[in-house]
């Protein structure tokens, strides 16, 4: 009994390891996702080039492209005073500009600035420059935050789902980084 167990554990590893197919992503929603953001994303994002781990290396390799990530970052806890509280590390693809909590369905005034002045940075001003956006596999904040991207007239927007975890898989290299600061913040 203890092979068959065996047995089916494995198969059900690798079930669950299974890549997910197009034909099992949902369809492209009309606006923006503004709930359940840790779920399957469309295999697809109109008016944006969908990028696989392989195309956004060559674009970083290449220096391209500007890469955004757009991955919140956790909130500070509420801990007793002077109690010593250290951020975990944020690891990035180099090179990239970090613009957290930019990837909800719906932004708040400030928050929909900050993209807009990081875009501004990320592209020199150009609306025509690449610009590669991603988080983490299976989130649909970069998926908003490219329509949104989009919809403020940049061209030449690509889309990388695979974001930060299809780069740690294929043993690409990562960095620490610092959000990009907000107005106001040192």
């Amino acid at each position: 009994m203890t092979g068959l167990r065996a047995a089916l554990l494995a198969a059900a590893m690798l079930v669950a390891a299974a890549p997910v197919h197009a034909q099992d992503k949902p369809a492209e929603p009309d606006d923006y996702r503004t709930e359940n953001y840790r779920a399957p994303v469309p295999a697809t994002l109109a008016g944006v080039r969908v990028l696989t781990t392989a195309e956004a290396e060559a674009i970083w390799r290449d220096k391209s492209g500007a890469f955004i990530d757009v991955l919140p970052r956790p909130p500070k806890p509420n801990l007793p005073a002077g109690t010593v509280w250290r951020e975990r590390p944020h690891l990035d693809i180099p090179g990239s500009i970090w613009l957290p909590d930019t990837g909800y369905g719906k932004l708040a005034a400030p928050t929909e600035d900050y993209l807009k002045r990081g875009l501004a940075r990320a592209s020199g001003g150009n609306t025509a420059a690449l610009l590669v956006i991603y988080c983490q596999e299976n989130c649909w904040m970069s998926w908003n935050a490219a329509k949104r991207v989009l919809s403020y007239g940049y061209r030449n927007v690509a889309w990388y789902p695979d974001g930060t975890d299809g780069w740690e898989r294929a043993k690409l290299p990562l960095a620490n980084v610092e959000p990009e600061p907000r107005e106001g913040e040192n």
